[in-house]
């Protein structure tokens, strides 16, 4: 199954950014997780197909109305699924 994992950088922490990733990826049906990171980046992994996954990877250039997001690295990745569910993490 298709992954991906995506470091979302800019002004994406305190502006709820996890809250509203993970509404869209429940409303898309991936599984995975999003957690804000030390260094003041989130990171999003999610699992899913291929063109749901990139509808969520349109979604996290443009975050919720309060983020200003600078730039997302986009790493792709094939395996198991390792999830049962979206969640917020840490």
């Amino acid at each position: 199954m298709p992954q991906v994992q995506l470091l979302v950088s800019g002004q994406v922490q305190g502006v709820f950014y996890r809250m509203h990733c993970h509404k869209k990826a429940t409303a898309l049906k991936l599984t995975g997780f999003v957690r804000n990171l030390p260094d003041g980046r989130v990171e999003v992994y999610a699992e899913g197909e291929e063109e749901i996954l990139q509808a969520l990877i349109d979604w996290c250039h443009e975050g919720p109305p309060a983020a200003q997001v600078d730039n997302v690295e986009v790493l792709w990745a094939d395996g198991e699924d390792r999830f049962q569910d979206f969640r917020i993490a840490g």
